[in-house]
């Protein structure tokens, strides 16, 4: 008996114990604003939502709110402001976000300054004199220049690049992400001269009438040296990048990111999860070349330590804007050094190759997304698609196209009856729109991206930044779904404009789909994690025209604020 009275003190002691953990851990409860819950067809909010352990409670009433929480609760006055889900971009590089954060900034207006080949050459002066190469491996680095947007239509050579310093190796990488400038110094360290060959899927360009290169590289002329300037492998350095990176992606309204092209990276990034530095969700997705990353603990659907592989990349051309995008008709304007017949080219030429990459992400289960621009690129997708959903099924892949600029409707009707998930890029239409006007004709230009085509058909959609492309700005990413305006003001593609709701819908539920996540993310629902943003403004009520200046005040990560303006 006494030992019977002894036990029941214990478990008392005990359970009151736990109750009193249990109670220390504050409730909170979000009022006083729009709460958009990104649940169904059509805009629904509720009065509050209650926020637990970094779990979502409940979303509905003020009174039954304060019912679930209790009377130990905190109080957030939103103010006015609005609450919508965490932001899931559909496509970018969050490892080069931190480059973006710390490299030149040689965006065009209005992300940056520079509209000709003098102003960039002051800004890589400027910045070398304010920041050294200490943070760029010795290197002057600068990201974003534009040639489609220069004053001078062309790209900046090696001999503009010698005005900075002919003594620091430069390089400078294009918009696009698909091309980058050396100096002089920046060749001869890359060991690129008059003999150097062009490789498969690249090219060195020359100098007029002559092999000597004239410092501008192409594709996988460019990719495989740039990585590792704006990627460094010493881990001190490669972290202070990573740290700029979730600074860069918590700004914006990011609680889960897409590393949308892996290859060594994915190490560091591995490591820097490993130190458990991680404080929002990083999703990576492997170049096809490395194949290995997958039998490690970090490929599936839960992360570890806010890390995990998704699946894997394969790129099958290059970027429209720098007419390297492969096209079944020629470019209007070719670049320098092509013929009129020039319709860009495939990274992998060969079906048989593409055939092997894709039945290796569909025999693994792997989901598979695809970097194509042009519509022949998009040819060879879906030729190799088919064969493989014959062979392997096709249940619940997921199977992603990344931006599509250039696709043809007959080829959406294609994908949507592969179950392929359309992820467009919008934000072509008002950087380059104009541009695409003239080098493909006004009729095809005003297709870029055309996210109502494919929503009528039945697909899922998410549209993306690709950053560092652009900043990684998701009202940014709104603003040009819904209006699809030019830089010169022209709308481009009237037809293909998503409303306010399906816009951030793109970044909230239909990119937690696209990443396998759509239970846990995306909506503010019972059961969810508390990823929020807390914006100024609410998208669904302001001018249309207004979507790209609405602030990100908040960004809150499982119920724990990791950006605060």
């Amino acid at each position: 008996m006494k030992n019977l009275i002894l036990l029941s003190w214990f478990c008392l002691i005990l359970f009151s114990c736990e109750t009193q953990v249990g109670s220390d851990i504050p409730t909170t409860i979000y009022v006083g604003g729009d709460i958009i819950t990104m649940e169904g067809d059509e805009p629904a909010y509720a009065e509050a939502l209650v926020e637990k352990e970094g779990e979502i409670l409940f979303v509905g009433t003020i009174n039954k709110a304060k019912e679930i929480a209790g009377e130990d609760h905190q109080l957030k006055n939103l103010e006015g402001k609005t609450l919508v889900p965490g932001f899931i971009d559909g496509h970018a590089h969050f490892g080069g976000f931190g480059a973006q954060a710390i490299a030149a900034n040689l965006l065009a207006s209005p992300d940056g300054e520079v509209n000709s080949i003098p102003e960039l050459v002051a800004e890589l002066k400027s910045w070398h004199s304010e920041n050294g190469t200490d943070k760029t491996q010795g290197w002057i680095v600068g990201l974003g220049f534009d040639d489609a947007v220069l004053v001078e239509n062309r790209f900046p050579t090696k001999e503009d690049l010698d005005q900075v310093s002919t003594e620091v190796p430069i390089c400078i990488i294009h918009i696009s992400g698909h091309f980058a400038v050396m100096n002089s110094k920046g060749l001869e360290m890359s060991n690129i001269t008059a003999e150097s060959k062009d490789p498969a899927g690249g090219v060195i360009r020359r100098m007029q009438g002559s092999q000597e290169p004239n410092g501008v590289l192409e594709e996988l002329a460019a990719i495989p040296l740039f990585f590792p300037i704006i990627g460094p492998s010493d881990p001190e350095l490669a972290f202070y990048y990573l740290d700029k990176s979730q600074e860069m992606a918590a700004k914006f309204g990011y609680t889960t990111a897409q590393e949308g092209r892996a290859m060594a990276n994915h190490e560091l990034m591995a490591s820097y999860a490993e130190k458990g530095k991680f404080y929002l969700d990083v999703v990576s997705y492997i170049d096809y070349t490395a194949p290995q990353y997958f039998d490690t603990k970090w490929y599936g659907k839960d992360y570890t330590n806010r890390y995990r592989i998704g699946g894997i990349k394969m790129t099958l051309d290059g970027s429209p804007q720098g007419r390297t995008a492969w096209r079944t008709e020629p470019y209007l304007i070719p670049p320098d050094g092509q013929n009129k017949d020039y319709k860009g080219y495939p990274a992998i030429a060969q079906d048989a190759e593409v055939q092997r990459i894709v039945n290796m992400a569909f025999e693994n289960e792997w989901q598979l997304l695809t970097h194509a621009n042009g519509d022949a690129a998009m040819d060879q997708l879906i030729r190799t698609l088919r064969p493989a959903i014959t062979k392997y099924g096709n249940q619940d892949r997921r199977n992603v196209l990344i931006h599509g600029q250039y696709i043809r409707l007959d080829q959406l009707d294609s994908l949507a009856d592969m179950d392929v998930i359309a992820s467009l890029f919008p934000m072509h239409t008002f950087y380059w729109g104009d541009w695409h006007r003239e080098i493909i004709g006004q009729e095809k230009a005003d297709q870029i991206s055309p996210l109502r085509s494919a929503l009528d058909r039945g697909m899922k959609v998410t549209s993306h930044t690709d950053a560092p492309v652009a900043f990684p700005n998701l009202m940014m990413i709104l603003w040009t779904t819904v209006n699809r305006v030019s830089r010169s003001g022209e709308i481009i593609g009237k037809e293909e404009r998503l409303t306010p709701y399906e816009a951030l819908k793109s970044i909230t539920i239909w990119g937690a789909f696209q990443h396998f996540e759509e239970n846990r993310k995306g909506s503010l629902v019972s059961g969810k994690l508390a990823d929020l943003v807390i914006l100024d403004q609410n998208p669904l009520k302001v001018d249309p025209m207004l979507l790209k200046d609405i602030q990100v005040m908040e960004t809150i990560k499982e119920g724990k604020t990791i950006f605060k303006k």
